[in-house]
């Protein structure tokens, strides 16, 4: 298939963001597991509050650089092989850029299995939270 300049331009870009989406979901992720860390160190109220209405905005970036990777990834695999792999076959890194897909996909997945489990602490929390408190939460 023939990929002309615009095309092109526009293929590039989608995969740059289909990257970095998959580093905001690790980024977030990582970002998240230290601040639980911190709650779980400093044990207050006040902690678990502040861990919850982080949880409550990152669950939002999590889930919007989710599916910019699902969604960024059909343009992505319907133009792989007439873009990203024929520029790896050139230049013989193949291999490396079979790694990082197996890499990030990984990633992708540890992070979804993670953020679901720590959900579930959120859900504990959040029952921990005195009412008043619980309310500024929701």
């Amino acid at each position: 298939m023939q990929i002309g300049p615009g095309l092109g331009v526009a293929i590039m870009m989608n995969n740059y963001f289909h990257d970095m989406a998959t580093g905001l979901l690790v980024g977030s992720g990582f970002a998240l597991h230290a601040i639980m860390r911190i709650q779980a160190t400093m044990n207050t109220p006040e902690a678990t509050l502040f861990f919850l209405k982080t949880n409550s905005h990152m669950k939002k970036l999590f889930k919007f650089a989710l599916w910019w990777v699902v969604l960024g990834g059909i343009p992505r695999t319907i133009f792989y092989t007439s873009f990203e792999w024929a520029n790896a076959a050139d230049k013989l890194q193949i291999p490396a850029l079979a790694v990082k897909h197996v890499m990030m996909f990984t990633v992708v997945v540890w992070g979804i299995i993670a953020w679901r489990r720590m959900q579930k602490k959120v859900e504990l929390l959040r029952e921990s939270l005195p009412p008043e408190m619980r309310a500024k939460v929701e």
